[in-house]
């Protein structure tokens, strides 16, 4: 008998409810839009008076604008027409705004806001069909060799002292060598023992108590690629972070990186933390304020200190020597101290933990400074050309007194909310081996032209047409039924991998296994329009040969479905980029279409023919 409960059909007006909210934000598109933000988390204001600004520097341009407004994440959102509108737009604010905000290229939303309160997007789309933005940096690798011959400084001193050898001085000799000038009496040969071990790639010679280590090329030339790698492996977590489907982050030549993003809305959000080099630095106070205003005053400062500023812009004395620096980092998590202020509790890694503890031990009752470094971008006009560059700013954020020993586990204080949250994620995700400015950003159109995704796009509608039109003329009113039931199928496929939990991005292969579902759909129809076909030719009743048609076709259709489940599954877990779109796309589409095919279409068929007692005929 033909029969379907009824709690399936308020399943099956469920799932079609929830495919059309999460699926119709497609069919909104996305304005070309340029962003303006605060180039810092304290920095100046994004408010209407801005807005004024930019509405009048557009005009005078004669550069009209669909809407100029401050949206709620504080962002100064100008909507323009076309991407060409938007490229012009940006290169004329970005020098007239100067370097106290961001301006990027973005895209923004159309959705309404009755489907966002839902969490209805419109579908990732990758570089192939929508293109991105496009950003090119460079590194600045002569900063990153002075921070590790810094750091080779700081660790042949605490070589030096760990091993009991006394020294009057340990500096360095530009980039070419480190000069270890050993007490009177220290044991040439232990020191020299520890330090080759220590340091295996440096070539020692030995004059007198003068000890020099050689830097040879081979490893200056290691440590700006390691550089270069730091800076990738630190660029794709911060990326990864904030969830941009299959982003493209690759090295070009010895000293940029390319970073393309697929569709990414919020790009002034993105360029702030991809550029992000705040970080902090944790070294000994020398003296007290009146002695450091008496330096800066006499022009008289200590050879092994440097002056400081804090936030009340006055000077303080710090030393030279760097206790402990942002890549000794391992986790910062934001929060509050006991007075319930912003704070950033840290945790170092072995060699940064030894470094705090032996300082701790050794200075309790005396002052550590806490630095707190961000590398600023600026724009500038040079001879007519946009000239972009970065400038350091460093104050110090705490200077207290070390009350007793700790190593790799403490807090710091004297930060902003603000500042507090963006430092903990910028310290998480790593710290950058050599600050990067940005030296392009535009567009990116679809990688294979607008020309080739329209006939793409064509295609797939056009072979879906044809499949719906083959099964109306074939299966007459179970073609229609089949019909309906692919057509939720696509909305279904549309609707999931719209949702932001799936991390899916719908690319040119991703088509490609959207067209191999609705085939597999069309195939579990074939199966249970023949199955009911040869029950009616065996001289079943109309009612029960659709029974039985579907009964026996299930079986089969899952099996199959499953085979091609497990393909997809293995291509899923090892292959990566457009064959893994195509791999979600199609097991997406393979349990929509099992769904469709065996269920949905059983309760259409049922709604038609399942109360008709003097069925004589149906229309297969």
């Amino acid at each position: 008998m033909l029969t379907f409960a009824r709690w399936k059909y308020f399943a099956i007006l469920a799932v079609l409810i929830f495919s059309v909210i999460y699926a119709l934000p497609n069919a909104y598109p996305q304005d070309p839009s340029v962003q303006i933000s605060a180039a810092r988390p304290t920095g100046t204001q994004v408010d209407a008076t801005l807005a004024k600004r930019v509405e009048g520097i557009l005009a005078k341009a004669q550069i009209s604008s669909k809407s100029i407004l401050v949206e709620n994440q504080g962002n100064l959102m100008v909507r323009l027409t076309d991407t060409d509108l938007q490229t012009r737009a940006a290169d004329l604010l970005r020098p007239q705004l100067g370097s106290e905000y961001v301006v990027a290229l973005s895209l923004a939303p159309t959705v309404p806001d009755w489907l966002q309160a839902f969490g209805a997007k419109p579908m990732p789309r990758g570089l192939d069909l929508q293109g991105g933005v496009h950003f090119t940096m460079q590194v600045d690798q002569d900063a990153a060799l002075n921070k590790r011959l810094e750091a080779y400084v700081e660790d042949v001193r605490s070589t030096l002292r760990d091993s009991s050898v006394s020294y009057t001085s340990v500096v360095r000799r530009g980039n070419e060598a480190i000069v270890a000038t050993l007490a009177a009496g220290a044991n040439a040969d232990k020191a020299q023992k520890q330090l080759r071990t220590a340091f295996p790639t440096l070539t020692q010679s030995l004059e007198g108590q003068t000890l020099t280590l050689e830097i040879p090329q081979a490893e200056l030339q290691r440590i700006s690629l390691d550089a270069i790698e730091q800076n990738l492996t630190t660029l794709r977590n911060r990326i990864n972070a904030f969830g941009v489907a299959e982003p493209v982050i690759q090295r070009q030549g010895t000293d940029r990186i390319v970073i393309q993003l697929p569709g990414l809305q919020d790009t002034a959000e993105a360029k702030r933390r991809i550029g992000a080099t705040a970080t902090l630095e944790f070294r000994a106070v020398v003296g007290d304020e009146a002695s450091a205003a008496a330096a800066v005053r006499d022009r008289n400062v200590p050879p092994d200190a440097r002056v400081y500023y804090n936030e009340a812009k006055q000077p303080l004395l710090l030393s030279k020597r760097l206790l402990v620096s942002g890549d000794q980092l391992v986790n910062a998590v934001p929060g509050s101290d006991q007075q319930g202020q912003p704070s950033v509790s840290i945790t170092l890694n072995a060699i940064g933990g030894q470094r705090m503890l032996n300082h701790t031990l050794e200075n309790v009752g005396k002052r550590l400074g806490i630095v707190y470094v961000e590398q600023i971008p600026i724009t500038q006009i040079v001879d007519g050309k946009e000239v972009r560059t970065t400038r350091s700013e460093e104050r110090v954020i705490s200077s207290s007194t070390i009350q007793g020993v700790f190593g790799k586990d403490f807090q710091t204080t004297g930060l902003s909310r603000e500042e507090a949250n963006s430092l903990a994620r910028d310290l998480k995700s790593g710290a950058l081996a050599a600050p990067m400015t940005f030296v392009e950003e535009r567009v990116v159109g679809p990688s294979l032209g607008a020309e080739n995704v329209k006939r793409g796009t064509t295609a797939v509608m056009f072979s879906f047409i044809f499949a719906l039109a083959f099964f109306l003329i074939y299966y007459r009113m179970f073609g229609l039924i089949t019909c309906l039931a692919l057509l939720l199928n696509l909305l279904m496929v549309v609707a999931v991998m719209s949702l932001p939990i799936v991390g899916a991005t719908m690319s040119l292969p991703g088509f490609a296994g959207l067209a191999l579902s609705v085939g597999m759909s069309v195939d579990a129809n074939v199966l249970i329009n023949e199955r009911i076909r040869e029950e009616l030719r065996a001289g079943m009743p109309p009612q029960t040969a659709i029974a039985t048609g579907y009964d026996k076709a299930s079986g089969t259709i899952f099996d199959s479905n499953m085979t091609a489940l497990l393909a997809g599954l293995a291509l899923l877990m090892f292959g990566t980029g457009p064959l893994k779109g195509f791999a979600i796309t199609m097991i997406v589409g393979i349990l929509t279409s099992v769904f469709t095919a065996v269920t949905v279409s059983r309760g259409i068929a049922t709604l038609i023919y399942g109360k008709r007692r003097k069925l004589k005929s149906i229309a297969i």
